[in-house]
């Protein structure tokens, strides 16, 4: 999986997911300089296949991001196992530090570092993290469709996510736990779908022969289900922005934080994109890729258009020492490109 970092690129792409490795395709054939900077930590590790996306139906996450480092490599991108620490302007770009103390520049930035799931403090609760406890009924639904499932109030859109996993089995309990319950016209939903609701804290969840057999009440009530569907609070990975005055803020649906971009993928400051999870929380891996594959082309447009615009002022200014030390810029830059 290594390469060897250059000193300088047209695009680090920070993460190494569905997003930024379609980005990264799509900057390489264009022939960008382009290094995607992988953590090796991918948020649907723990997944048995991947769902929704044509033409790779139920392939193991794994091999899904395997192939996309080898498209990436095949047209000339570098991949680079690396976790980084901050990031900053530097003159018309950017340097990025990472972790174990190198460092390398970039033209343009585009962050796909996804997000992390914060699950409740319930026990058991993240050792069956996308195995029999669950978010997204399109990721998983159909592999739990007419058992015996339970969602547990988390957030604003519990209600909505009881009634998504209504579609998949009859068999759908509410949990209460610490949440003021469904109101009025919520109960009534529920009601008509024939969706139970049941009151109480949850205390955790019981196995049997490493399955979820069972949800346990604070009174010492098992509620049997196979299957718990739970909303976690999703937080952007975004830390290492804060040197570029780039923060995730709280997403309008209540349910985390991201970075806000545009339909592109640009961000607020100039010269960074970002693409995937870490802007749109609900985004499956075939949207993500989507996303990372338009801030891909709006990148390398960008960077056309400022190429452009050099390339114009040397025409109108041939012998100034300003415009001979762009056209050298410039011959330099193709040379490193093959052009």
């Amino acid at each position: 999986m290594t390469n060897q970092l250059k000193e300088s690129y047209d695009v680090v792409v920070a993460g190494g997911g569905a997003a930024g490795l379609n980005g990264a395709v799509m900057l390489a054939r264009s022939r960008r300089s382009v290094v995607v900077l992988d953590s090796g930590n991918p948020r649907n590790a723990p997944a048995e296949g991947v769902h929704g996306l044509l033409g790779r139906e139920d392939m193991p996450p794994s091999e899904l991001l395997e192939r996309g480092r080898a498209e990436v490599r095949g047209y000339g991108g570098h991949i680079v196992p690396a976790e980084i620490a901050t990031s900053a302007r530097d003159r018309d770009g950017f340097v990025v530090t990472l972790t174990d103390g190198r460092s390398v520049r970039a033209r343009r930035l585009l962050v796909t570092t996804g997000l992390v799931d914060l699950l409740p403090g319930l026990p058991g609760l993240r050792e069956r993290w996308g195995r029999d406890v669950l978010h997204c009924p399109y990721c998983h639904g159909w592999e739990v469709r007419d058992q015996a499932i339970g969602v547990l109030a988390t957030n604003p859109m519990s209600v909505h996510q009881a009634l998504l996993f209504r579609q998949l089995s009859a068999d759908i309990i509410y949990f209460t736990h610490m949440s003021a319950g469904p109101d009025e016209e919520q109960a009534e939903q529920l009601e008509a779908r024939g969706v139970r609701v049941v009151t109480g804290a949850v205390a955790g969840l019981e196995t049997a022969d490493d399955r979820l057999v069972g949800v346990r009440l604070v009174d010492g009530t098992v509620v049997p289900r196979t299957a718990l569907g739970v909303g976690p609070r999703m937080v952007a990975r975004a830390g290492f922005l804060a040197g570029l005055g780039l923060r995730a803020v709280e997403h309008a649906s209540g349910l985390g934080e991201h970075i806000p971009a545009d339909p592109t993928g640009r961000t607020e400051v100039e010269g960074v994109w970002a693409a995937g999870n870490v802007t749109d929380l609900a985004a499956q891996v075939g949207a993500a890729a989507a996303g990372g594959a338009v801030a891909g082309a709006a990148i390398n447009a960008d960077l056309i258009a400022e190429e452009t615009r050099r390339a114009v002022a040397a025409l109108r200014h041939p012998f100034s020492g300003k415009s001979e030390a762009r056209v050298a810029e410039v011959v330099a830059g193709e040379g490193r490109h093959g052009l």
